[in-house]
């Protein structure tokens, strides 16, 4: 490689790596922020992301490859960056003040944050399967400790050794199946791999192994059904900044890497693979629901809401074969993914406000009288569990209505109507949460926090606006085209 080619390599992913570079520099100048003062620390987190975001807008339209194929640029990975880089600012502005009120204030925070981001971006651009687990392993470590960030709590080092095991058990199941694909087809690059599936040269039943098993993999990262026992123990043990983001940010990669993969990748196999992820979507929406009916503690039901919208997501992916409706499929998880993001972060942000230290003020009972006393709280509760629900006017109702048309148009009535009568489930525990906070009395506490109230209210006005106008969103993510070569 020259130099010429590696210049032309660091630029088509840029807005990579000044985030990469920029959290290793801050690792070291934390060293010297001395302690409670890790305010600049998040500031200077905050800048990193904002500068990426920037050179990442800045390349939107301009699509490359790099690395011989192995990374690509395209407006596909573009939208997913976005997503992830406004996810890292949303979880740094969560924390900032959390950390200090749990007293688990600490620099390291920020750069594992920024380094989980980088792993994300770096998951979004992958065409070869090697650079999806490298990006795997990178979103995921940093994770791991964060979610033992609260130690010696025995909830948050529980939560940290599970999710470390999980996503250990996960990466195994994905490094199997990549060894499987490579030995069906001789390559690890996914441009490659559909072009030998085109020559009739690849070795179909081991192919289909292989997929079938980095199916598996993924739906430990998203918390699909049967792979989403981890996820209720690790959302309530770890510090809840450090779930907002898990939520939003894992979820967001997993589905980036499976819609790359099976989109770009193994379209022919979809007669073999279509029915079973019609199952597990099916069961993941059903079970998520249901189970989160029997939650007390808000944590633990939004954990149990967050595997049921892993498969209201992984519903856009059952018609991905037919070629007719694979660009929607696309952008109807697209737009899903950036409703559920808003709604997530929202709910999460009240959640904090609320919440105190040694896990109280989590339970439903604790919402009772919060219209009464914080209406502006409430009310945005409210909005995001309309919004999780379906209900108009909320984007969630904008992208499951996407969603159901997308699967309808691929002949799949049958599961569109399981969705719908999963939603119809769903309104009971979250229009319970409304009825707790406008109905019962009560005399909660919350935090009179700048930047979580910011959040919370931010959150709720995009997530009523955007469905007002949501056609703008929608085209961005039809225009969010997968790019091969």
């Amino acid at each position: 490689m020259t130099l010429n080619d590696l210049l032309h390599n660091l630029d088509s992913i840029l807005p990579l790596a000044v985030l990469v570079a920029w959290s290793c520099i801050l690792l070291i100048v934390d060293l010297f922020i001395p302690k409670g003062r890790k305010g600049w620390t998040a500031l200077l987190a905050a800048v990193g992301l904002i500068v990426s975001l920037g050179l990442t807008i800045l390349r939107v339209g301009k699509p490359t490859a790099s690395f011989d194929g192995m990374v690509i640029n395209d407006d596909f990975s573009s939208f997913l960056i976005i997503l992830f880089l406004s996810s890292g600012l949303a979880g740094i502005v969560l924390a900032y003040d959390y950390l200090k009120r749990m007293n688990i204030e600490k620099g390291e925070y920020y750069t594992l944050l920024l380094f989980s981001v980088s792993g994300m971006l770096l998951m979004s651009m992958a065409n070869d399967l090697i650079v999806v687990f490298l990006a795997l392993e990178l979103l995921s470590i940093p994770l791991y400790v964060l979610a033992g960030f609260a130690r010696p709590q025995v909830e948050s080092e529980e939560a940290s050794l599970k999710y470390f095991l999980m996503g250990a058990f996960a990466g195994g199941f994905v490094v199997f199946g990549i060894a499987l694909v490579f030995g069906a087809t001789g390559t690890t690059n996914l441009t490659a791999i559909f072009a030998s599936i085109g020559a009739s040269i690849a070795n179909i039943p081991i192919l289909v192994m292989g997929a079938a098993l980095i199916l598996v993999g993924f739906g430990f990262k998203v918390a699909a059904v049967p792979f989403h026992m981890w996820t209720p123990d690790v959302y309530h043990g770890s510090p809840s900044a450090v779930t907002a983001f898990m939520s939003v940010g894992a979820k967001a990669a997993g589905f980036a890497a499976l819609l790359r993969i099976f989109v770009s990748a193994f379209p022919a196999l979809s007669t073999d693979l279509t029915m079973v992820l019609w199952a597990v979507s099916a069961l993941t929406m059903f079970l998520g629901n249901v189970v989160a009916i029997a939650q007390k503690n808000i944590k633990r039901m939004l954990a149990y809401s967050s595997i049921a919208h892993a498969g209201y997501i992984l519903m856009a992916l059952v018609p991905y074969g037919n070629s007719t409706v694979s660009s929607d499929t696309i952008s109807a998880a697209l737009f899903y993914l950036v409703a559920y993001a808003l709604t997530s972060f929202g709910a999460w942000a009240v959640v904090i406000a609320l919440e105190k230290a040694e896990g109280k003020g989590l339970e439903l009972d604790d919402y009772a009288g919060l219209s009464r006393k914080y209406p502006l709280l409430a009310a945005c509760m409210a909005v995001f569990m309309l919004s999780f629900t379906g209900v108009p006017p909320t984007l969630g109702f904008m992208g499951k209505f996407y969603l159901f048309r997308t699967v309808i148009e691929g002949g799949y009535l049958g599961l569109a109507l399981i969705g719908v009568f999963t939603s119809l489930i769903s309104a009971y525990y979250y229009l319970r949460v409304i009825v707790i906070m406008y109905m019962r009395d009560g005399e909660p506490e919350a935090r009179r926090e700048f930047w979580v109230q910011f959040t919370a209210a931010l959150t709720a006005v995009l997530v009523v606006l955007l469905t007002l106008f949501a056609q703008p969103l929608l085209s961005l993510a039809s225009q969010a085209v997968m790019l091969t070569y």
